[in-house]
């Protein structure tokens, strides 16, 4: 149900956008966010915006260089990365919730998760 691209490989210092679209069904009036997991790691909170788009949460490690956005009308979250390090290399993965933004902080609240898509960063 959810669907996310953009992933990649690339240098450090470098960007990426993510996308995470929901064809055939509208998430208009959830909140949305995205996670992270490293291999041996537990996955992780990165961003998380509420469904009017006005409110937006970010873990310490991504503060400054991330921002999550949304498009309702396109049904459609993103994810610019910028300035990113190898500890940002992960899987990362879109999800939503009929909860509010600021309980995907600590891991609550999501009700559907989309695949992941991979992002490396090379030194």
């Amino acid at each position: 149900q959810l669907q996310a691209s953009g992933g990649g490989l690339v240098q450090a210092g470098g960007s990426l956008r993510l996308s995470c679209a929901a064809p055939g069904r509208t998430f208009s009036r959830s909140a949305m966010g995205w996670f992270r997991q490293a291999p041996g790691k537990e996955r992780e909170f990165v961003a998380s915006i509420s469904w009017s788009g006005g409110v937006k949460y970010y873990a310490d490690s991504v503060k400054g260089r991330f921002t999550i956005s949304r498009d309702n009308a396109k049904n459609t979250v993103y994810l610019q990365m910028n300035n990113l390090t190898p500890e940002d290399t992960a899987v990362y993965y879109c999800a939503a919730g009929e909860s509010t933004a600021q309980a995907m902080v600590t891991m609550g609240g999501m009700d559907y998760w989309g695949k992941g898509t991979q992002v490396t960063v090379s030194s």
